[in-house]
């Protein structure tokens, strides 16, 4: 068996077809879109067309796209950008315990400028009570942010729920959006939002671009200068390459989804099926059915996720132990003790996910491999060697 990718939320590969057109944008079609003659005209409407199929694939207008250098900094332009355009109308925020760290440290900045953040807490599946969210509403809300769908634990959030309390209060509403699109029907209508995050290397396209999905009339401050480019929301020559390897890749997503959905959902199924059924001491973290089609999150007691990563790693299997902009930090993960996990039992978390090009017999090969390892493992254990 060769070696087994399992690390797609944290990056996927870009799609053949991605590269082909981006090579051709990179080459021959290198005009500024600024310019005004035939070399800048012809990759003006590539982009627009471009937008266009990322717009299609989240039920938005193309005027609404907006295309940035990935998901953290539409996440920031969001709320950020949401919060100083509607200081006036008050400065409370609302987010959950368990958002990515893009979502999190905006927030953290906001507090320094005299924001206050309410920041919800999740049931053991890693779901936000819609309850608690109206609870958290004041006079002063001006903006709540909840994620589409976890990184860590592929929990789906109830965003329709959600976007009617905000929709009815007037308070804007953003989702980070970068687990789900592609992965999962999104349409920015029927989740009631204002405001949504992607990024293109989750679904096969490349990486440094995103986009921030703008509901028409929604204030936003612009936080870069220089240039009128993204209807004046986003300064600086468009990253052209990255643009239509985008919008080539939402397309294909768009086409692939129904299918690719119930093929990545059954490969899931047999996976934690396959564990719980012959490892021992397991805790399947996120809710069991309402989580992303290839995200498969346990905690394996009286072990190290860095050993076991590790340990994979040997047996060509790439696997995280949960975000990878947090991977490289000893620290238990904040959204599996937000969730009511241990110190310890966190530590010993394991994220794989699939992608559209893992096989059953990947499955079986991982499957075959994890147990032995595990009881390895647990066998140079102290804390497992006491509970026997």
């Amino acid at each position: 068996m060769s070696r087994v990718y399992l690390d797609h939320s944290a990056t996927t590969p870009v799609h053949r077809e991605v590269a082909e057109v981006m090579l051709e944008y990179m080459t021959g079609k290198f005009g500024n879109p600024s310019s005004v003659h035939s070399f800048g005209r012809e990759v003006k409407k590539a982009m627009e067309d471009a937008r266009a199929q990322v717009a299609a694939l989240m039920g938005a207008k193309p005027e609404e796209i907006v295309f940035t250098s990935g998901g953290t900094e539409a996440d920031n332009m969001a709320i950020i950008g949401g919060a100083l355009a509607n200081r006036k109308k008050g400065n409370h925020i609302i987010t959950s315990a368990i958002e990515h760290h893009a979502v999190v440290d905006s927030c953290h900045y906001l507090e320094k400028q005299g924001f206050k953040v309410t920041y919800l807490p999740v049931d053991d599946e890693g779901i936000v009570q819609v309850e608690d969210v109206a609870q958290a509403i004041t006079p002063e809300t001006i903006l709540i942010t909840i994620m589409h769908a976890n990184n860590e634990v592929g929990t789906i959030q109830p965003l329709g729920e959600i976007g009617l309390l905000a929709k009815e209060k007037g308070i804007i509403f953003h989702t980070d959006a970068v687990q789900s699109l592609g992965k999962i029907p999104v349409d920015v209508n029927e989740l009631q939002v204002d405001l949504l995050s992607g990024s293109a290397h989750k679904l096969y396209g490349p990486k440094g671009i995103g986009c921030l999905y703008v509901r028409k009339g929604t204030k936003l401050e612009r936080l870069s200068h220089g240039g009128g480019q993204e209807r004046r929301r986003r300064a600086g020559t468009e990253n052209v390459p990255g643009i239509v390897g985008f919008g080539k890749a939402a397309q294909l997503a768009k086409d692939h989804l129904p299918a690719e959905t119930e093929r990545l959902t059954k490969l899931r199924d047999k996976m934690i099926a396959g564990i719980e059924a012959n490892v021992e001491h397991v805790k399947l973290n996120g809710h069991r059915e309402k989580r992303v089609p290839g995200n498969v999150n346990f905690s394996f007691l009286f072990i190290e996720g860095e050993s076991l990563l590790l340990s994979l790693d040997m047996k060509g299997i790439g696997a995280s132990s949960g975000s990878a902009c947090t991977s490289g930090s000893l620290d238990p993960s904040h959204v599996l003790l937000a969730m009511g996990l241990s110190h310890e039992t966190a530590h010993g978390s394991l994220r794989l996910t699939l992608g559209k090009d893992n096989t059953e017999e990947e499955i079986d090969y991982v499957l075959q491999e994890l147990p032995p390892i595990i009881l390895r493992l647990r066998a140079m254990s102290p804390l497992y060697q006491h509970q026997r």
